[in-house]
């Protein structure tokens, strides 16, 4: 697990200050002509200098930067040894240099992990950068001319990106919209993020012609198993072990996320499974109970604890927002506008204390298997199907006066102001926090905003044409929005911000692909969520942790926002501030705000989202940089 940044043809120099927490263990560069390589090492597999990285083919006409996890090397290099090849380290960097020599680009879809990594090929002259199949790892790049560089993170390519720079307004309305950015855009328009499952092949006479190649592509297409439940449940337990037994690779501590939820319990007692006599070491957050509704979740973490026989490390979330807020956003690298993410960090930062470099979470378990209320909410299309044309209208503006605070009350009236909405529209509107005629209305230039705001969301359907369940396509749109956009994108900036590297065993590759061959009724069976994954979770965890009540992984958002953030929100969301900007509409903005605080609609994390853009800016486009050193100057708002 590291941290990469290269250059092609630019005149800037190579420098790996801003992800140097990313690799404390050793860092180096390679510098040859018109290209610049550079990695920093979080050192994991091979602690030795023999995995030194730029690694270096012995004939020196391969070189490789690489950040991540590659858990079936051993099996690579096996078939590799069969060929003739000799290895000199045990690290995955030098399966992954060695299999490129042999497969070349066909190396790709062979590897099982977590990874980005650029190799620069000297005998055909060209780089190839990827990323993982699933996005697990980011990776940022830009092309300008003939000019091209990537980095591990967006702070890192802000600084040596030729300018002018221009802020993406899309993008900065999207982190409003839905708390994140889906797809390749990012804060800064001339920015992208690789998409999870491709990489780019640069030749370097001609790097403007660069080739991007989706190299995976999901297996959704209505072709479901019709085993008998029992034997997929079999098939379940045993993709899970061996994603669990792949994952424990390392030489180093491996530590885990112990939320007292399905997930992340399920992985720890396959765990315990795996290895029966052997120390675990698991962490968990007990936020403070007047701060947060999910104080139920410190129980089970207990109860799963004591039931398992593992050590159980209570990480209090002792977070002063006003302190920590523009560290998170400094870290995330994006305005992100999740709270959450402050517990990830407080967990990973004691797990480094404790020695653990590595923690193993469930994320992605709810992606996979159909774990969240807007699957549930699927059920209810066929019912508002039967409402009337003619009456919507009425019930719309019924419900546009109701206050919104409660959660359940939120959802409701958010489902009725979807009648509006196709079926199809519908399912995508479920990733919004706040309706995107809003949010074009609080855009200074509501004309920046797109003309169909749900263009991606149907890029994305267009991937699986043949297949028809509307939950596996709402499923393949978690996959490739919600999970790789948010929570992988928090989960790895918040791990690596204090050099932990979190692994997520639910992405394994084998146990994807089975996934999609799993009947969507055993996925959700009525409105019981993640059906399957439960039935083996029986044989391993109590029922009262199995079926109890889905709390998330959150923190006390509207007590922030309504208390404690009200001073910085009256200055930084300020008319004069906003009007500053010119990005967003200081009177809408003022509205939100004032709607929220009054308790007429519930905006917290709207509001949150507007506070996270704001600190973005603050720090990655203003001169005040808060110890940042970066060339902010080089930013221009489009006209």
């Amino acid at each position: 697990m590291c941290g990469i940044v290269g250059l092609i043809n630019s005149e800037e120099s190579l420098t790996l200050d801003a992800i140097q927490h990313r690799g404390p263990d050793d860092k180096g560069s390679y510098i040859e002509g018109n290209v610049k390589l550079g990695q920093t090492r979080l050192s994991i597999q091979d602690l030795s200098s023999r995995g030194h990285q730029p690694y270096i083919s012995d004939d020196q006409n391969y070189v490789l930067i690489y950040n991540g996890e590659i858990y079936n090397h051993w099996d690579i290099r096996k078939g590799l040894e069969q060929k003739g090849y000799s290895f000199t380290s045990t690290s995955d960097t030098e399966t992954i240099l060695k299999g490129y020599i042999e497969f070349g680009v066909g190396v790709i879809p062979m590897l099982n992990g977590i990874f980005a990594f650029c190799l620069y090929d000297k005998r055909a002259g060209k780089l190839i950068v990827a990323r993982d199949r699933f996005g697990v790892k980011p990776l940022y790049y830009y092309f300008q001319g003939n000019s091209f560089g990537f980095a591990s993170e967006l702070k890192a390519l802000i600084e040596i990106t030729p300018g002018p720079l221009e802020l993406d307004i899309e993008a900065l309305s999207n982190y409003v919209r839905f708390l994140w950015s889906p797809g390749e855009a990012t804060p800064v328009k001339q920015i992208h993020k690789l998409l999870q499952g491709r990489y780019i092949e640069i030749d370097l006479d001609r790097v403007s012609e660069a080739k991007f190649v989706q190299y995976y592509k999901s297996g959704l297409n209505s072709e479901y198993s019709k085993e008998p439940e029992n034997v997929l449940v079999d098939k379940l337990e045993e993709h899970l072990v061996n994603a669990v037994r792949r994952q424990l690779l390392s030489d180093v501590p491996v530590g885990f996320f112990l939320s007292g939820g399905l997930d992340s319990s399920l992985l720890v007692a396959i765990a315990r499974k795996l290895m029966p006599d052997k120390k675990l070491q698991c962490f968990t957050i007990e936020a403070p109970l007047e701060h947060s509704a999910d104080t139920g979740d410190l129980r089970y973490a207990k109860l799963v604890a004591e039931h398992l026989g593992v050590n159980l490390e209570i990480v209090r979330a002792d977070v002063s927002i006003l302190r920590d807020f523009d560290k998170m956003i400094f870290h995330l690298d994006e305005p992100l506008a999740d709270p959450a993410a402050l517990n990830v960090l407080n967990i990973s930062r004691r797990a480094r204390e404790m020695g653990y470099t590595v923690l193993i979470g469930g994320t992605a378990g709810d992606d996979l298997f159909s774990g969240y209320r807007r699957h549930q909410a699927l059920r209810f299309d066929k019912v508002l199907n039967t409402i009337p044309q003619f009456i919507r209208p009425s019930l719309r503006r019924l419900f546009a006066g109701v206050q919104a605070s409660n959660p359940k009350v939120r959802r409701i009236k958010k489902m009725v102001e979807s009648l509006s909405y196709s079926n199809t529209d519908r399912m995508f509107g479920y990733f919004e926090w706040l309706h995107n005629s809003v949010v074009r209305a609080m855009l200074k230039d509501p004309n920046k905003f797109p003309t169909d705001p749900f263009a991606y969301f149907r890029k994305l359907l267009a991937e699986i044409p043949r297949e028809h369940s509307r939950l596996n396509q709402l499923l393949h749109l978690e996959m490739n929005t919600f999970l790789v956009d948010h929570n992988l994108n928090y989960t790895d900036k918040m791990g690596m911000a204090v050099a932990v590297e979190i692994r997520v065993p639910f992405l394994d590759n084998d146990l994807v692909d089975f996934s999609f061959t799993v009947p969507p009724d055993l996925k959700l069976k009525g409105n019981e969520t993640k059906y399957l994954l439960k039935k083996v979770a029986e044989r391993y965890l109590p029922n009262e942790v199995i079926y109890r009540d889905k709390t998330g992984f959150g923190a006390p958002v509207r007590k922030w926002v309504v208390e404690d953030l009200q001073g910085m929100i009256n200055e930084r969301l300020s008319k004069e501030r906003i009007n500053a900007r010119g990005i967003f509409n200081a009177e809408k903005v003022q509205e939100l705000i004032h709607q929220n605080q009054a308790q007429t609609i519930d905006a917290s994390y709207s509001v949150w989202a507007l506070l996270a853009i704001e600190s973005w800016l603050e720090q990655f486009v203003d001169n005040n940089t808060k110890g940042a050193t970066f060339r902010n100057s080089n930013f221009i708002l489009q006209a």
